[in-house]
């Protein structure tokens, strides 16, 4: 269930930070650029929270 959540808010903070970008550099808005920016920040966010949650649980197993 949290992927999920991560993935919809990730889509939909892709987008406003894509749509502020293209508007602040006047450059047209793009649906599938958007789109991608927020799938891998969502993914990145992902392999981060896990790496950390490994390093938390070998750090309290020493």
């Amino acid at each position: 269930m949290k992927y999920i959540v991560t993935l919809f808010w990730s889509f939909i903070l892709g987008h406003v930070a894509y749509y502020l970008g293209s508007s602040l550099t006047s450059v047209s808005y793009d649906f599938t650029s958007a789109t991608i920016l927020g799938l891998i920040v969502a993914v990145g966010v992902v392999i981060i929270a896990n790496m950390l949650k490994n390093s938390i649980e070998t750090k309290s197993q020493s």
